[in-house]
């Protein structure tokens, strides 16, 4: 049987993004074109403080913020982690994750794995949501055009 992530209802989503505040992007990159960076544009013209990740680009700014190299290295609280990764390293986030004070963890659209969510499920950290795009649910819920 294929692994398929049960996400949260709307309306706890919708929650999620009326109490977050700033976004930590993990694998954010510099490129307009990418999906990262439209996601996360998009996120900051709607208010979301953008703190990107991407360890290849630390000394850098993207979209006019500061790069960090890992969540740890972010020296202020982020109230959400948006993952641009492939499924394969989500279990790596996952365990940066549960070290942080973040409360919620999204995986983006096509983005799920089974052992990332039982590390976090196995660390009581339960706001997940993956293979969802925060943009487009963020339109779809906050009833927002670009």
């Amino acid at each position: 049987m294929t692994y398929q992530f049960k996400n949260p209802s709307d309306d706890v989503i919708a929650d999620y993004l009326r109490k977050t505040h700033k976004i930590a992007v993990v694998g954010l990159s510099s490129k307009p074109e990418a999906a990262s960076y439209s996601v996360a544009k998009f996120m900051q013209a709607m208010g979301y403080e953008i703190v990107p990740v991407n360890p290849g680009m630390v000394g850098q700014e993207i979209l006019g913020e500061k790069v960090y190299a890992t969540l740890a290295d972010i020296p202020f609280p982020v109230d959400m982690v948006d993952v641009f990764r492939p499924s394969e390293a989500l279990p790596q986030v996952a365990k940066e994750f549960i070290h942080t004070d973040a409360k919620i963890f999204w995986a983006q659209l096509g983005l799920e794995n089974k052992d990332a969510e039982a590390i976090l499920r196995g660390a009581n950290r339960h706001n997940v949501v993956m293979n969802k795009c925060l943009k487009i649910e963020y339109r779809s819920l906050m009833h927002q055009l670009d």
